[in-house]
């Protein structure tokens, strides 16, 4: 019976290799677990006023894209010789149909294209409704 008992124990044992291939599956599986839960809370904003910042952030920073486009659309579109018009109802839309903002102000769309107006240095070959 000595024997049979020592056999027993023997075969009960772990070594290092099967504790960390043990280790490594369970912090796996609770990484996923957790992962599981807390899904997507990392990237929403704790408090009302970050949200509000970034919505700010994203509000100018859609504005302007759209502003380029509507510039660049403008000087493709414009023929041999004649200015390119950008218009701020143009900047308007564009804001609405490409990153969906429905109540683009007109002031905030008029000192978006100004400000792109300026970079792009199109005083030189572009006219807009931006400055009246």
């Amino acid at each position: 019976m000595n024997t049979l008992g020592q056999g027993k124990a023997a075969a009960m044992k772990w070594d290092a290799g099967a504790v960390g291939w043990a280790l490594l599956f369970l912090s796996g599986a609770g990484l996923m677990a957790a992962g599981a839960i807390w899904k997507g809370r990392a990237v929403r904003p704790f408090a009302a006023s970050r949200a509000r910042t970034v919505a700010q952030r994203e509000y100018a920073r859609d504005l302007q894209r759209a502003a380029d486009h509507v510039i660049a659309e403008a000087r493709r579109s414009a023929g041999e010789g004649e200015p390119a018009i950008v218009t701020v109802t143009a900047v308007m839309r564009t804001a609405e149909e490409r990153y969906g903002h429905a109540d683009v102000e007109r002031p905030h769309a008029a000192a978006a294209l100004r400000r792109r107006f300026e970079h792009w240095r199109c005083a030189a070959d572009c006219v807009t409704d931006a400055y009246g």
